[in-house]
């Protein structure tokens, strides 16, 4: 923690103290815990279907409830119109920027949590999440730094779309309570939340039709 406490007496501006939060928070998505026995299933798929069998009319045949679908259309031209669409378009743009950060993070988590599965030894366990976090500040550092509050948000909702973790939950998982909260309370006081869930069906709809239609390669 000392790494970013130097950061933060160095720099005074809101988009400072957001970048050093998402570092951590990237770097403790990819570093994982040392004891496998606490592992979470940060990789499970989260998109599925329940069946259910219902009766209708004396038949009975599975059927699966199908969430509310958010539609963006043309409609009229008017100044409300295009500045929405703008916006809308400015979301796409801040979902391509992170989205592939996102899936490094669940990618790499679970890369490393197979890794440690077979190192017995606890020297050998600390000298590899060394070299983690040492190729981590190489290859991310500086584009994480980069990123603006709005993108940050995105990322933090997304890191919790990929791993089923939010990233108060990954820092005190990976660096321990205390930790998690004081940078708990950094984030919030600049309008960010390290506990915020992804809601795909509610206020995230419309990042999550995004994200299908990149899934798709549609966008």
């Amino acid at each position: 923690m000392a790494y970013y406490l130097i950061h933060l007496q160095k720099g005074n501006s809101v988009r400072h103290y957001i970048s050093v939060i998402l570092i951590l928070i990237f770097y403790s998505g990819l570093s994982a815990q040392t004891d496998t026995s606490k592992q979470k299933n940060d990789t499970l798929p989260d998109r599925f279907y329940l069946l259910q069998k219902v009766e209708r009319n004396g038949v009975t045949m599975p059927e699966v409830e199908i969430k509310e679908v958010t539609i963006v259309g043309g409609g009229s031209r008017s100044s409300a119109r295009k500045r929405d669409f703008r916006k809308y378009e400015k979301l796409i743009y801040n979902i391509k920027k992170v989205y592939p950060y996102a899936i490094v993070v669940r990618e790499r988590l679970n890369q490393v949590n197979e890794e440690l599965k077979t190192i017995e030894s606890e020297r050998e366990r600390k000298a590899y999440l060394k070299e983690v976090e040492k190729d981590v500040f190489a290859k991310y550092e500086d584009e994480i730094a980069h990123l603006t509050i709005s993108q940050g948000k995105i990322l933090i909702k997304l890191i919790d779309r990929e791993t089923q973790n939010t990233s108060y939950e990954l820092i005190k998982e990976y660096r321990g309570r205390i930790s998690a909260a004081f940078w708990q309370g950094i984030a919030r006081l600049f309008g960010t939340n390290l506990k915020a869930e992804y809601d795909r069906f509610g206020d995230d709809a419309a990042i999550e039709m995004i994200l299908l239609e990149i899934e798709a390669g549609r966008l």
